[in-house]
């Protein structure tokens, strides 16, 4: 197998640092490098069980740091990237929505820039693998699928500046001859989510008997992947994938919030030793949030159908598992909730 320099951006955040894991622990042969700028979502404590791996160096930077950036790929000479670094929740993009063309734009050009100056016209055995979310595709109806060839519709200041960083990467595949991949995704779910998203933030909430805040009517459609399993598609797709493709990564299922959450709350009560329903007592419906999509669904069979890959656990299996996780790891939670975590979160929701 083939001795590679890869750069992993956000590789201390939720979905980075599984893909971290498996690169490090999978490729001996590898160097792995894993930036993160470590703001409130990116955590060291995700990776403490391989951080002294012989394959691997944690770097702390901002891929909004042109001369840094430059820098670090003419120190290591990656020939490939694997793009994950990213603001990501919608709540705090339409609250402060230039801090998400900041880093998932203009830090997406400075990636590509400082890549296609370091290979130039040499991009033989060379990948930028950019990491991208199925919100860019907009909002379905009742019926329908996105797919690969899907236009897009973005809806949200988050979606939209991952739209544009999905067109510049593929604009420089073009342009530039760079080699690329770029893969869509459905929501992630699993362990070491920060809780600023649904699943997390309502596990600790009935854990702590707060209110579970359901936006709208709560018929709100999403479908649902377990984060380990697109860990394992991002690795098929980076070693398999057709160079300038785009793949759909999805669980293959669909759950409605309110639904999601009455499930969510009985497997607490469960877990928790409660009284039936006893969790279910704590929804509490809130004011929707602007520009909210109705519902999301992924077509993923292209990835199915080329690389072979498919979800390995099933959306209740999958959760049974976080929760778990979650439960035996109060001390990761209680720490990643505190300071700042509180003012946010009582703004948010209150």
């Amino acid at each position: 197998m083939t001795n590679r320099n890869v750069l992993i951006t956000g590789g201390a955040g939720f979905i980075g640092s599984h893909v971290v894991r498996l690169f490090v622990e999978k490729y001996s042969n590898y160097k792995i490098i894993n930036l993160d700028a470590l703001t409130y979502a990116g955590n060291l404590e995700n990776l403490t069980d391989i951080e002294n791996a012989p394959n691997y160096t944690f770097v702390k930077g901002d891929i909004t740091d042109e001369p840094f950036i430059n820098a670090l790929f003419d120190k290591y000479k990656f020939d490939s990237v694997i793009h994950l670094a990213a603001e990501s929740h919608v709540d705090r993009s339409i609250k402060d929505p230039l801090a998400f063309v900041k880093t998932n734009v203009i830090g997406t050009m400075i990636l590509l820039n400082a890549f296609k100056a370091l290979w130039k016209d040499n991009f033989t055995d060379k990948l930028f693998y950019h990491v991208s979310t199925d919100e860019v595709y907009g909002s379905l109806g009742e019926t329908g699928l996105f797919e690969e060839t899907t236009s897009y519709d973005p809806n949200s200041p988050y979606s939209a500046s991952k739209a544009s960083s999905d067109h510049f990467v593929r604009a420089y595949g073009e342009t530039y001859g760079m080699p690329y991949v770029i893969t869509n995704c459905s929501n992630n779910y699993g362990q070491n989510q920060f809780p600023e998203k649904l699943i997390p933030l309502f596990i600790n909430n009935i854990i702590n008997h707060k209110p579970l805040p359901v936006y709208g009517d709560g018929n709100y459609t999403r479908d649902w992947l377990y984060v380990v399993d697109h860990a394992i598609a991002i690795d098929l797709v980076f070693h398999k994938g057709k160079q300038g493709d785009t793949y759909n990564i999805g669980g293959f299922n669909e759950w409605k919030n309110i639904d999601l959450v009455k499930l969510l709350c009985q497997q607490m009560d469960v877990a928790l030793g409660r009284e039936k329903g006893s969790s279910e007592k704590l929804i509490t419906y809130v004011k929707d949030r602007p520009g909210h999509d109705l519902r999301y669904a992924i077509d993923a069979s292209k990835i199915n159908k080329e690389l072979g890959w498919k979800p390995s656990v099933t959306f209740e299996e999958g959760l049974k598992i976080t929760i778990d996780w979650y439960l035996n790891n109060e001390d990761w939670l209680n720490s990643v909730t505190s300071g700042s975590y509180q003012t946010y979160y009582q703004k948010q929701y209150s």
